[in-house]
């Protein structure tokens, strides 16, 4: 007999909202891209992890495009 009380995967799922990879894909795909900085801000990685996330998604097959910003910050966007 299963617990009435505990709600399914799917149903937590639909409460949590968008995913810090979700999140963090949306920022990437900006024109103006995001810097580390942002993306740590965002999905509250450690920079490590948020390096490492980048790293996945150029296994995924996304072409990462490293770019400088006018105020000399670095910054990463997903080319389309």
């Amino acid at each position: 007999m299963t617990d009435q009380t505990e709600p399914t995967a799917s149903i937590l799922k639909s409460r949590q909202g968008p995913t810090k990879a979700f999140c963090v894909e949306k920022l990437l795909s900006r024109a103006k891209g995001a810097s580390l900085a942002e993306i740590v801000e965002t999905s509250g990685w450690q920079p490590h992890s948020a390096r490492a996330f980048m790293t996945g998604l150029r296994k995924k097959g996304y072409e990462l495009v490293r770019e400088c910003r006018p105020s000399g910050e670095t910054c990463w966007r997903i080319e389309r």
